[in-house]
């Protein structure tokens, strides 16, 4: 029997899912009365972890991201964990739009991450900032479950994912 349990605090995206409602996302812009005619983008860079929209005018533009977000929203992908750009004029009558995707915890959210933790005062509960995750540990499982549901709860800005319990 372990002496200490331990999980760890991530977050992310499945690219794999964000690469479906991107081509989900294609396949209703090409098919809308709205979009007919107008220059459209999206383009889904996955090394980069970003997104990127052209359209034209406001209306097509807020459509446009409307349209990929009930996709995303659709497959599963948080949508706490996209970072959405204000629309950027480009030539003509062109808006640029880029969505990054948060693949892991940065060092802020990390630390409210433990510090809620903290505040929370449960019994023998350690947290660690350890890179893009936080490991909290402790020798009573059922502590442990009590920190998962209370960081459920919180809003630290993205979704939180749990992983690694053992």
């Amino acid at each position: 029997m372990a002496s200490t349990y331990s999980f760890d605090v991530t977050t992310g995206c499945d690219l794999q899912e964000v690469d479906n409602a991107v081509n989900q996302a294609q396949k209703e812009v090409t098919q809308r009365f709205d979009f007919k005619g107008s220059h459209v983008l999206i383009d889904f860079q996955r090394s980069e972890n970003l997104i990127k929209l052209e359209a034209e005018g406001d209306m097509r533009s807020d459509a446009l991201l409307d349209v990929i977000r009930s996709k995303l929203i659709k497959r599963g992908v948080s949508v706490k964990n996209l970072d959405i750009t204000d629309p950027k004029p480009g030539s003509g009558e062109i808006l640029r739009r880029e969505i990054k995707l948060k693949m892991a915890l940065d060092s802020e959210t990390a630390k409210k991450v433990s510090a809620a933790i903290k505040e929370a005062k449960l019994k023998k509960v350690t947290s660690s900032i350890q890179g893009e995750q936080v490991r909290v540990s402790s020798p009573d499982k059922d502590a442990l479950q009590e920190c998962m549901t209370l960081l459920r709860k919180g809003d630290f800005g993205v979704e939180l994912q749990f992983g690694n319990y053992r």
